[in-house]
C-alpha cells in the first residue's frame, strides 16, 4: 500500500510540474493549445492572437497591392475544385519533388477560421476571422500579396475550433459568393471586392446557427446561389438570384450538417445533392424539389464528410462517430429517383475530411490513417500512413495530402499497397483547411499561416 501511495504522490507530484511548465509557457511564451479533431490529442503552437493580429496588419501595410493581379488563366472555383470532388485536372503536377521539399513562393499570415482558397483571374480568395471583423481577402497567386478586402463585424468563436468562418467562398463570372459563420452571405465583385448585395440566410429561414456555425460553401447553378441555412418550414435549403439577392426558392424541414451542396448528374438527371443531419437527398435545381432521399444520421456529430459521385448513377458516403460508409445506386422511378444501397462498410469513417475516387477506388482518411477502397465492391485494399484529420485531394495518379499538422505528403493512388512519394513541413500548427491547387500552384492555410508552392514539373 505505500509503494502504491508513493506512486500516486509521484505521479501528482509529475503531473503539477507538467501543468506549470505549461502555465509558465503559455504566460511567457504564449502558447497555445488546441485540440486535434479526434478531441483528444493537443496541437502547440505559440503566438498570442493579439500579437499576430498585429503582424498580419504590418505585413499587410508593408506590401501594398500592384494595380493588377499577376496574368493567369488558373481555375479553382468552388470548395474541393470545380467540381468539388477533390480532384485537380488543369495540369500535370511534379512528382520528384526534392528532399527539402517543393520550392515555395510565398508564405504569409492570415486571419483565423476554416476556409479554403477559390481561384480565378490570378486571384485566391478566402473568408478569415481578424479580431472582430469577418473578412473576405483577395490575394495574387503568384506573390501572396493583398488586393483587396471586405469586412464586417462578426465573430464566431468555440472550444474547440476556435474564432473564424468555416465556409469557402465561390466564384463565378467575376463575383465572389462568401457566407460568414454567423449566416451572412454577401455577392462581391471578385476584381475589387466591391459589394454587389447581401442577405442573411438565418435571419431569413428563421433558424438558429449551427453549434460549429454555417460552415457550407455557397453552389452557384444557372442564375441561382443555393445554400443551406437549416430552418424549419421549408427553409432548410434556399436558392437566391445570384444577380439581385431575392428568393427564388427554398425546401426541406432538415436541420442541416456541416456539408456543402454539390452540382450533379446522377441516372441521367441533374441535380443538387445534399447531405443534411439526417439524409442524403437530391434536388431539382429549378425549384428545389425533392427527386429522391436516403437516411443517413450520424449519432454525435452531424454529417461533416462531401458526397461523392462515382460513375454515372452511383454516390458514396461516408460518416465518423460509428457510422461508416456506403456506395448508393440512383434509378428512375415515377417522376423522380430511387435510392437503394450497393454495399456497407466501417473501414472507411471520413471525420472532417472527404474522400476522392481515382480509377475505380476511393482514397480517403478513415479517421486519421489514409484507406484504399473498390469502388465496386467496398473492399479494404489497404490502409496505412497517420496524417491526422487532415485533408487530400486527388491530381492524376498520385493524392496530395495536407497533415493535420501542416505537413503536405504525395502519396501514390494505387490499390496495390500505401506508397508515400515525399513529404515537408509546410504550415505550423493545426490545420483542417482543404488545399487547392490552380495552375500549378498548391495554396494551404490554417488559422494563423497560408502558402503557396510550385507543383509544376521542372521545364
Amino acid at each position: 500500500m505505500a509503494i502504491l501511495w508513493r506512486a500516486a504522490a509521484g505521479l501528482a507530484i509529475l503531473a503539477a510540474f507538467a501543468a506549470g511548465v505549461v502555465t509558465m509557457l503559455v504566460v511567457v511564451f504564449d502558447l497555445r493549445v488546441e485540440l486535434a479533431g479526434s478531441g483528444l490529442r493537443p496541437i502547440f503552437s505559440f503566438g498570442a492572437p493579439e500579437a499576430h493580429y498585429a503582424a498580419l496588419d504590418a505585413h499587410r501595410a508593408a506590401n501594398p497591392a500592384p494595380a493588377q493581379p499577376t496574368a493567369t488563366a488558373a481555375r479553382w472555383t468552388d470548395f474541393r475544385g470545380p467540381l468539388r470532388d477533390g480532384r485537380y485536372t488543369e495540369t500535370a503536377i511534379r512528382t520528384d519533388w526534392p528532399g527539402s521539399g517543393l520550392d515555395r513562393l510565398w508564405h504569409h499570415p492570415i486571419g483565423g477560421g476554416y476556409a479554403s482558397f477559390v481561384v480565378a483571374d490570378g486571384l485566391a480568395f478566402t473568408i478569415e476571422q481578424r479580431r472582430g471583423d469577418e473578412v473576405v481577402a483577395a490575394y495574387d497567386v503568384e506573390t501572396g500579396v493583398e488586393h483587396w478586402k471586405h469586412a464586417w463585424g462578426a465573430r464566431f468563436e468555440e472550444s474547440m475550433g476556435g474564432p473564424g468562418p468555416r465556409a469557402t467562398p465561390t466564384w463565378h463570372e467575376g463575383r465572389l459568393y462568401a457566407l460568414g459563420a454567423t449566416g451572412r452571405l454577401v455577392s462581391l465583385d471578385a476584381g475589387t471586392g466591391d459589394l454587389v448585395w447581401e442577405r442573411n440566410i438565418l435571419d431569413d429561414s428563421g433558424a438558429a446557427n449551427l453549434p460549429w456555425a454555417m460552415s457550407g460553401s455557397p453552389l452557384v447553378v444557372d442564375d441561382l446561389v443555393v445554400v443551406q441555412p437549416g430552418g424549419t418550414a421549408g427553409w432548410s435549403v434556399a436558392a437566391y438570384d445570384r444577380r439581385s439577392g431575392d428568393v427564388a426558392w427554398h425546401a426541406l424541414d432538415d436541420v442541416q450538417a456541416y456539408t456543402s451542396p454539390m452540382l450533379v448528374t446522377l441516372a441521367g438527371v441533374r441535380q443538387v445533392v445534399i447531405v443534411t443531419a439526417g439524409r442524403a437527398v437530391g434536388l431539382r435545381p429549378a425549384d428545389g424539389a425533392l427527386l429522391w432521399e436516403y437516411p443517413w444520421e450520424v449519432g454525435m456529430v452531424p454529417n461533416v464528410a462531401q458526397p461523392l459521385p462515382v460513375g454515372d448513377d452511383r454516390l458514396f458516403l461516408s460518416a465518423s462517430y460509428g457510422k461508416g460508409a456506403a456506395l448508393l445506386e440512383l434509378a428512375p422511378e415515377g417522376d423522380g429517383l430511387a435510392a437503394s444501397t450497393v454495399w456497407e462498410t466501417h473501414r472507411m469513417r471520413n471525420r472532417i475530411s472527404s474522400s476522392v475516387v481515382v480509377d475505380g477506388y476511393i482514397y480517403g482518411l478513415d479517421h486519421a490513417i489514409l484507406a484504399c477502397l473498390d469502388a465496386a465492391t467496398g473492399e479494404l485494399m489497404w490502409k496505412g500512413g497517420r496524417y491526422g484529420d487532415g485533408q487530400l485531394l486527388a491530381a492524376g495518379d498520385h493524392l496530395v495530402v495536407l497533415t493535420e499538422d501542416g505537413d503536405v505528403v504525395l502519396v501514390r493512388a494505387t490499390p496495390e499497397r500505401h506508397e508515400e512519394v515525399a513529404g515537408f513541413r509546410a504550415i505550423d500548427g493545426k490545420t483542417w483547411n482543404v488545399p487547392a491547387i490552380a495552375g500549378g500552384r498548391l495554396l494551404v492555410r490554417n488559422a494563423r499561416e497560408m502558402a503557396a508552392f510550385d507543383l509544376l514539373p521542372p521545364s
